[in-house]
Formats: C-alpha cells, sequence, structure tokens
C-alpha cells in the first residue's frame, strides 16, 4: 500500500461531498486527508472493527458486503466517482464506540482518499452543529424507540403466550379436578352399594361371577368408541327401557353411565342371569359405581397428560435448558407454536399441516426460529379475524428448508408488499401493531440464519416463506 501526494483544494471541489464547503473548510480537509492506493482484493475496512477513516472513492471498483450467517454477503458494488463508506456515523464519536458497519473490498485496484475519523468528527461538529443535533435526534430517536417498542412487542408478545397457555392448561387442570371431586363421590357410593349386597345372602360364586363381570366391563372402557349425540341419545333411551322393564329405581341414572362405558343390553342380561332379581338393583349399582370409576380415573390420566403435554410444548417453545444454537427439527417448533397459541385459535380457523418428515434437522438458533413462527402464525391468524384456514407447510428447497405460513385472509395490497418488513410499518389499525414483527423476524431468519424471507399475497391467499440453510454456512459458529 503506497500513499501519493494529497489532493488539494480544487480536486477535493470536484467531489459531490465536499462541493460546497466553502476555502477555508477544503483547505481542512486537504490538509487532513490522505490519498492511499488498494490493491485489486485486498481490504479497505473489516466489519465490526473500531472505525478510524473515513474513505472517499476516487478510482476503481469496490465492494460493500455484510457478515450474514458467518458467511459475507455483497451489498453494494461500485465504481461511482466519490462515493464514501467506513467510519460513516464518525461524527457520533462521544455517543457510541464507532465500528465500521460493513466490510469494504477492492475489486480493482482501487484508490481513496481517507479521513481519520477522530479529528474529522471535531471539526464537522464545529461547522455542522444544527446538522449533529438533528442526526443525532433521528439516528439515537430511533434506535431508543426500536428499542424500546420492542421490549412492548416482546411483553405484548409474552402477555399473549401466557393467557394463551393459561387458557389451555385450565381446561385439563379443571376437567382433572372434576373428575376428582367425582371419584369421591363414587367410592362412597361402592362402599354403600357393597354394604346392600353384603346384606343379602349371596354365595360365593355369585360374586364370583358379579366380580368378573365387572373385570370384564372396565378392561373394555378403553377401547369404547366415541358416540354422537344422537347415537348416546338413543342407546341410553334403549337401555332406560330395559332397567325400567327389570324394576331398577330411577334409570336413567344407569343408563348413561353404562352407554358412557360401552355396555349394553347384552351386557346387563349376563347380570341379570348371575344374581337373583332381589339383588339385581344392588348388583347393577355396584357395577355402575365400578365402570363410572373407571371412567373418571381414565380422565384424570388423560388430563393429566394433556397438562405434562402443554409444559413439553412450553419448554419446546422457549428451548429451556438448551443451548441456543443446535440441530434443529422445524416441525417440533412449529407444532410447540401452535399449542402456544391454542388459546388464540379460534373455532372458525381450521388449522392444516402439511410436513414434509423428511426433511432433515437444520443448524438453528431454535428458540428464536420459534419467535419468527409466533408472528407469522399470529399475523395470519389476525388477518382472518377468526375464521379461515390456517396452512403450515415444510418441504425442501434444493439446499434450503422451506416453511411456508399461508392464511386465507383479505391479502396485502400489492403496492405495500414491498415494505411489510420494514421496521415501524404495519398494515394494522393505529394501536393494534407496532410494526416490528415482520422487522425481527426478517432479521433473524437472514441476518442470524442466513436464510431468505419473503410474502407473496392475493386475496384469499397469503404466504410467508422462509428458506433456512440445511448446513452450517462455512465460518459459521457451532
Amino acid at each position: 500500500m503506497t500513499t501519493p501526494a494529497r489532493l488539494t483544494a480544487d480536486q477535493l471541489r470536484g467531489l459531490f461531498l465536499f462541493e460546497h464547503l466553502d476555502g477555508e473548510q477544503l483547505e481542512w480537509v486537504a490538509a487532513n486527508g490522505d490519498v492511499v492506493d488498494f490493491p485489486a482484493g485486498s481490504a479497505v475496512s473489516v466489519e465490526g472493527e473500531p472505525a478510524e477513516c473515513f474513505f472517499v472513492l476516487l478510482e476503481g471498483t469496490m465492494t460493500m458486503g455484510r457478515l450474514v450467517g458467518g458467511a459475507e454477503v455483497e451489498t453494494v458494488r461500485t465504481s461511482h466517482r466519490g462515493v464514501y463508506s467506513g467510519a460513516v456515523q464518525f461524527y457520533f464519536e462521544d455517543r457510541m464506540e464507532p465500528r465500521y458497519p460493513a466490510t469494504v473490498r477492492a475489486v480493482t485496484d482501487c484508490r481513496f482518499f481517507t479521513l481519520p475519523a477522530g479529528p474529522f468528527a471535531a471539526v464537522f461538529r464545529q461547522w455542522y452543529p444544527m446538522a449533529v443535533h438533528l442526526l443525532e435526534g433521528m439516528f439515537i430517536g430511533q434506535r431508543n424507540a426500536t428499542e424500546l417498542v420492542g421490549q412492548r412487542e416482546r411483553l405484548l408478545a409474552l402477555g399473549k403466550l401466557t393467557a394463551g397457555l393459561t387458557h389451555e392448561l385450565n381446561n385439563p387442570a379443571a376437567a382433572a379436578a372434576r373428575a376428582t371431586d367425582a371419584l369421591r363421590d363414587r367410592f362412597a357410593g361402592m362402599r354403600h352399594t357393597l354394604a346392600l349386597l353384603s346384606e343379602g345372602t349371596v354365595d360365593g360364586a355369585t360374586l364370583r361371577s358379579l366380580t368378573g363381570l365387572q373385570e370384564e366391563f372396565v378392561a373394555g372402557i378403553a377401547g369404547s368408541r366415541e358416540l354422537s349425540a344422537l347415537e348416546r341419545s338413543d342407546l341410553e333411551d334403549g337401555l332406560g327401557d330395559w332397567l325400567d322393564d327389570h324394576g331398577i329405581s330411577a334409570p336413567w341414572e344407569l343408563a348413561g353411565v353404562f352407554v358412557a362405558a360401552g355396555l349394553g343390553a347384552g351386557d346387563l342380561d349376563r347380570v341379570a342371569d348371575a344374581v337373583e332379581p332381589t339383588f339385581l338393583e344392588p348388583a347393577l349399582r355396584w357395577l355402575a359405581y365400578t365402570v363410572e370409576t373407571e371412567t373418571l380415573l381414565l380422565e384424570v390420566a388423560d388430563s393429566t397428560r394433556r397438562i405434562s403435554g402443554l409444559v413439553d410444548a412450553a419448554k419446546q417453545y422457549s428451548q429451556m435448558d438448551r443451548t441456543p444454537h443446535q440441530p434443529t427439527d422445524l416441525h417440533v417448533g412449529l407444532d410447540a407454536t401452535l399449542v402456544m397459541l391454542g388459546g388464540k385459535i379460534g373455532p372458525g380457523i381450521t388449522v392444516v399441516k402439511e410436513y414434509d418428515r423428511r426433511l432433515p434437522e437444520i443448524p438453528a438458533y431454535a428458540g428464536e426460529l420459534n419467535q419468527v413462527w409466533t408472528n407469522l402464525v399470529v399475523n395470519a391468524l389476525d388477518a382472518m379475524a377468526g375464521e379461515g384456514i390456517l396452512t403450515l407447510r415444510t418441504a425442501r428447497d434444493g439446499e434450503r428448508a422451506l416453511v411456508e405460513i399461508a392464511d386465507t385472509g383479505p391479502g396485502i395490497p400489492a403496492e405495500l408488499q414491498p415494505r411489510v418488513f420494514e421496521p415501524f410499518f404495519t398494515t394494522k389499525p393505529v394501536g393494534q401493531g407496532t410494526g416490528l414483527g415482520l422487522d425481527v423476524s426478517w432479521r433473524i431468519v437472514v441476518k442470524r440464519h442466513g436464510g431468505d424471507l419473503r410474502v407473496t399475497s392475493v386475496p384469499g391467499d397469503t404466504r410467508f416463506e422462509v428458506r433456512l440453510p440445511l448446513t452450517e454456512p462455512a465460518g459459521a459458529p457451532a
């Protein structure tokens, strides 16, 4: 790298960046700047390193790139004389530690005019105090606003997820509590009925027959099929007639219990054949308590399994006790997100899953991807306003995994689609959206994972497509 002679004030005036400076200002820039040559392929500045110089291109072709998922992605290629790069926020030196926002490389042999960031910042603040205040207000203010609104957005999202999870947990917990209270009554009734049986003269063979029928009836409960309301009503009427014909008091009480357990008139005939007519009602009531107790126990077991499943889904969603970057099954995260948002998915929403189960695990920050799924699913649900079809689809797209979240809402107007990933831009009414959800999603997918996020939309068919690398980009963190 060589350092030719400096530019004169007249030469600087030919650059659009300096053309309106007065003579004294031009003299300062000429005296403090250097002309530096960079050979083809060399780095002019490196992203993340301390920003020490402000660069103005004089000759050659340069590129500007950003690190995305461990790989450098070119964002600009230009040979336009006078374009600038490097310490472009030099005037914020006293507010934050300046670092190069991008990597600049020389494609061909390049010549740059360079200014030291520190001295240039000091004189710039003297020349343009009002401009510096305006720039600081715009940049620092927007950054602070983004952080505050982002925090608020995360809190709102957490509140929605918490409300949905507690709603989902409340249903099985309440069912288990109801079943437990009912069990207490059934056990008391069973003891009372057993006492009635023991008061009569019941021989051992009859008791053995009853206990055998009891075990047989209980064993069949788990395999009984689900009945429609009409089927249940018809069966209960038929069984009620049988009980009434055999002189059983309040037959409707027993009919519902036996039908729910999958028992019919043929099963009750076997009970009638096993006992004397005078002992038929105590025997039936004892068996009814037995099968109802088993039914309630199954309900408790099902409720506790649902609670465990919801807790497991919450752990999957939050990635609790897991390393941030890991091989990730996308389907697990999508399913966990649906569980967490279960309270928001109303009865008018049909959820369709079209998963390609052959899709391999991908290297990813699973917890951050769950934020993406949450943002996209919530947007889809809001768009459909309680009625429509939510489709989650996965597939392989070359060397990338494709996740598509689609809804049947009214769609996004074509003129607004290019702006949906801009920060603070929202199509929702004032007060109903911050405009950061899709921006955050874009940053997670594109910047954190080296993927791609795009949208296609027509009325009745809006699709957000997320593409993620199947393998770790070279140089990415393990």
